[in-house]
């Protein structure tokens, strides 16, 4: 009798795009080979709000697939301003499990920062109503986004994620005294980021979640290749040396963590 080798640890990606051209034809094998690398749920993300029916199609269709929506930083000003209404409307939807992502981003958009800031502001009173957790993207806006999670949680709580988190450790001390999580992707693998690595070290070990951010950031060894959700096994082995667990504790950890945030996709129960 052959022995069968035992399954990958059971992880999931807490931030993709599945919607993107990258992925036009081929989710079918891309859901094949995150299940070869025990990626058993994901959270495809929409960024631009016009775009939430072909998102929610994909979440619908396959049933290891959630999803979330809101308005990109970047698309704040050529996008018309969401409002919490609408998308509170949007949140209903069963698999509907995250508000974002949202933000500031200032590296190429700083012009237009005075709109990502009332964007910013919509979608986390949205979370406050839904009780849906915020997915914030932050980059080159480090003290205004302190200031604004600050001050919006002063005012009524709510949950967060910083997704891709890169930025400085004053960000993450500021995001961890709120409770929020931070999220590993691709870039914490990359050699040159030990700073990085050493934020996300230093962080509790139940506030981190993986993400690939696909088709972005592929982790070594798929580097300057196309991303994908399987490949977030590979970001997670770097954050299981960080805390100095073996991959299986550590990939039972983030799901914990996931589902203690995205309540919602643990509730989940239904078909695709």
């Amino acid at each position: 009798m052959t022995d069968t080798p035992d399954p990958a640890p059971h992880i999931t990606d807490s931030h993709c795009h599945l919607d993107f051209p990258d992925f036009d034809g081929r989710i079918g094998d891309v859901l094949a080979r995150a299940a070869d690398a025990g990626v058993t749920r994901m959270v495809t993300i929409c960024t631009r709000l016009s775009n939430e029916p072909q998102v929610r199609a994909i979440a619908q269709a396959h049933a290891p697939v959630f999803y979330a929506a809101g308005t990109h930083p970047m698309s704040a000003a050529s996008e018309p301003l969401a409002t919490v209404e609408a998308l509170c409307e949007l949140a209903a939807h069963p698999k509907f499990v995250g508000l974002g992502e949202t933000g500031l981003d200032y590296h190429y958009t700083a012009d237009t920062a005075g709109i990502q800031q009332r964007s910013l502001r919509i979608h986390i009173e949205a979370a406050r109503t839904t009780g849906l957790p915020l997915i914030i993207h932050s980059r080159d806006a480090d003290e205004d986004m302190a200031r604004i999670l600050g001050e919006e949680h002063r005012a009524g709580a709510f949950d967060c994620v910083m997704h891709c988190f890169s930025s400085s450790p004053a960000l993450a001390r500021a995001a961890l005294d709120l409770g929020f999580y931070l999220s590993m992707s691709g870039i914490a693998a990359f050699p040159k980021s030990q700073p990085l690595r050493d934020i996300f070290a230093a962080a509790p070990p139940e506030r981190i979640l993986v993400e690939t951010d696909a088709p972005y950031l592929a982790p070594p060894p798929h580097r300057g290749k196309r991303n994908e959700p399987a490949f977030v096994a590979h970001t997670a082995r770097v954050g299981a040396e960080l805390f100095g667990m073996d991959y299986a504790a550590f990939a039972a950890l983030t799901q914990a963590n996931f589902d203690r945030l995205f309540a919602k996709a643990a509730r989940w129960k239904g078909a695709a």
